[in-house]
């Protein structure tokens, strides 16, 4: 199996209160895109293609391998990764879309990903299970009901697909429509999403005090 790694990171650091793309953002002196590029390369994924601002290839060219090919991405994720998907090797019959902004996701996660689509799953997310007890409100805030979280996941990346159920889904997918993942635009096109096992350390980096938390993970 020949996998490709798309890595959307086209976003902005307003949440993180920085002053230039979030993947730009360095932890422990590397780049978050770093940390998520290098991840798929150690785990066998050696062709990644990066989304970025159009004006910032060259930040995104001065931190990254010379080998890994940009395109510049849209205002959302669907668009960066319709360009990335786009701009994939024709070889490549698995798709990675490994978020910039999980720098500390371990190698195993990935490995789980690609070990369920080697053996016939059309799209595999990590996930991992829902701890705290988990309500929804209304629109004043006010709680209205209790969910099950027996049957809830927090879903992480690199999410993985066979390439052609990926491309036919984006086909699908109605001009301007949005969704939250790439798992859910194969689902709008009725394709089942398996799950595998994914990992704490893969924890999301939105706000500073993610980024904090990291600093402490990798100076540990």
């Amino acid at each position: 199996m020949h996998a490709v790694g798309i890595v959307p990171a086209a976003g902005s650091g307003l949440r993180l209160g920085a002053d230039r793309p979030k993947a730009l953002v360095p932890l422990a002196g590397r780049a978050l895109v770093r940390w998520s590029v290098d991840t798929l390369r150690a785990s066998g994924v050696g062709d990644v293609v990066v989304a970025v601002p159009g004006d910032e290839l060259a930040a995104f060219a001065a931190v990254l391998p010379a080998d890994v090919r940009l395109v510049v991405g849209g205002a959302t994720r669907t668009a960066s990764v319709r360009a990335a998907l786009a701009a994939a090797p024709e070889a490549a019959d698995a798709v990675l879309v490994h978020d910039a902004a999980r720098p500390l996701t371990p190698t195993d996660v990935v490995a789980r990903v690609l070990g369920a689509l080697a053996g016939g799953a059309p799209a595999v997310v990590p996930v991992l299970p829902v701890v705290d007890a988990t309500v929804s409100v209304d629109g004043d805030g006010v709680v209205t009901g209790a969910l099950p979280r027996e049957t809830l996941r927090r879903v992480q990346t690199p999410q993985g697909f066979a390439r052609p159920v990926l491309a036919d889904a984006y086909d699908r997918l109605p001009p301007g429509a949005e969704l939250a993942d790439d798992a859910a635009v194969v689902r709008a096109a009725g394709v089942p999403v398996s799950t595998v096992a994914g990992d704490e350390r893969s924890a999301k980096v939105t706000v500073p005090h993610d980024l904090a938390l990291a600093e402490l993970a990798v100076a540990r």
